[in-house]
């Protein structure tokens, strides 16, 4: 079984992979399944239907999914690549503790059309962390102690998800470099605390490759203490907004995972994890 369980396409404003270009890709790789993953950020974009009030992008608005013609595309990709492909929908939840309520109605509204959301800190206070907004004007560890400390505060309010996203991200925007797990530890033990006493899960991104990172995202030492604490939800994605990303570095992470004392991955179904087991 091989799952890429973070995809994005051309209803995420950072990318222009067509969602049919994904399906065929995916097929090509023998990919088993394949969930889209498109980002909704509130706070940072607005909605599709108010293009006026999004930031300039790179040749497109940055706004949020296009509802209304997301999930038809997906619905309309899994009919032409049943028997080959399965082929599910998600979104990537970008969320703060004050735009919670905005992803709320948006389970209320289209959360019969998904069965899957990844929950992700993209921005803290509506500053976000690629362009070093965030960072800047705070020192290292007053960056990193508040990216873990709105992550705490998020999960403890929210639960409309199935799995925590890229846990770690900040040290892919970190100017300093590696911050020491052990300065981070107690506050992630409590995250993941609280992630797991809410039946939820954590992915293991692989786009850690091409972002040149030292370790797994997250880290190693995150995937030990999550196990360590009786975790086992775990899903498998490449973060691909582009075909060089799909499917990448799946079956190594798998590997890995096999390594850290794991036994098994997840695919999800009605927003229930479904287990499978790693390869020997």
């Amino acid at each position: 079984m091989l799952a890429d369980y973070h995809v994005h396409s051309e209803f995420s404003d950072d990318s222009w992979y067509t969602v049919d270009d994904v399906c065929c890709d995916a097929v090509r790789l023998n990919l088993d399944e394949i969930r889209f993953t498109d980002h909704v950020d509130y706070g940072v974009k607005p909605d599709a239907d108010h293009p006026e009030l999004a930031r300039p992008g790179d040749g497109k608005p940055a706004v949020n999914v296009d509802y209304a013609r997301y999930f038809p595309a997906i619905e309309l990709a899994r009919e032409r690549h049943a028997g080959d492909l399965v082929v599910k929908a998600g979104l990537e939840f970008g969320v703060q503790v004050h735009t919670i309520p905005q992803f709320t109605r948006v389970l209320e509204q289209y959360g019969q059309r998904m069965d899957f959301a990844i929950l992700s800190i993209h921005q803290v206070d509506d500053q976000e962390f690629w362009g070093g907004d965030f960072q800047r004007g705070r020192t290292q560890r007053e960056y990193n102690d508040a990216y873990y400390a709105e992550m705490l505060r998020v999960v403890e309010r929210f639960s409309g998800y199935s799995v925590l996203g890229h846990m770690d991200l900040i040290k892919r925007y970190d100017p300093c470099g590696p911050y020491p797990f052990e300065r981070s530890r107690d506050v992630i033990a409590a995250i993941l605390e609280r992630v797991i006493a809410d039946g939820k899960g954590i992915e293991v991104n692989t786009s850690n490759f091409r972002y040149g990172l030292s370790d797994l995202q997250p880290c190693r030492d995150i995937l030990r203490l999550y196990r360590d604490l009786g975790g086992h939800i775990v899903t498998l994605g490449s973060d691909s907004h582009e075909p060089a990303h799909l499917g990448s570095y799946i079956r190594y992470v798998m590997r890995c995972l096999g390594e850290l004392g794991f036994t098994e991955f997840c695919t999800f179904d009605r927003w229930q994890p479904v287990f499978h087991p790693l390869p020997e």
